[in-house]
């Protein structure tokens, strides 16, 4: 009777898996965006999902000043002192500032995801997929680090795009 039970459970994750509906069983991590600053508003929730494509991101912020603001992976998962404890840019290739899914690993930082743009009603959303970062193995991982929302755009200029201070910030706590 238990190897049955055992047969039967793995033959409906094999039926899942080639249904398609791998990310039910893809390693996610969520990051709760909270303001810097004390007596912030700003607030916001960023999911990562791995998939086989890379690291998907879908994050979303509220009552953030209208306007494009810089949005990184940072090196350490600490958001004491505004969110400075947080360390630079995740760049373990030393790599120059740049856009990651557009320049690649050799001229942009692990953590350099762009912009966010925020609307006037103050929220923002964020959908993209990032090759090759990883939550759980290999050399981009990102679990246990931070995520800050800059208070300007990132021009991507050197060293780290001239975003200004850190007005949020969020650890990347995988869910098992």
């Amino acid at each position: 009777m238990m190897f049955l039970r055992g047969a039967l459970a793995f033959l409906f994750v094999l039926g899942f898996l080639a249904a398609g509906n791998l990310t039910a069983f893809a390693k996610t991590a969520t990051v709760d965006i909270k303001g810097t600053q004390e007596g912030s508003k700003i607030s916001g929730k960023v999911v990562l999902t791995e998939i086989p494509e890379g690291l998907k991101v879908n994050a979303e912020v509220q009552n953030v000043t209208p306007g494009k603001h810089g949005f990184h992976i940072h090196e350490k998962g600490v958001c004491a002192d505004g969110g400075k404890a947080a360390g630079g840019h995740y760049n373990p290739d030393g790599a120059p500032h740049g856009l990651l899914i557009k320049d690649g690993f050799t001229h942009a930082h692990a953590g350099d995801l762009g912009n966010i743009e925020v609307g006037a009603d103050g929220t923002g959303k964020l959908s993209e997929t990032v090759p090759s970062l990883s939550l759980s193995t290999g050399k981009y991982d990102v679990a246990g680090k931070s995520i800050i929302l800059h208070e300007k755009e990132d021009d991507f200029g050197q060293p780290t795009g001239n975003a200004g201070g850190r007005v949020g910030c969020g650890v990347i706590e995988v869910k098992e």
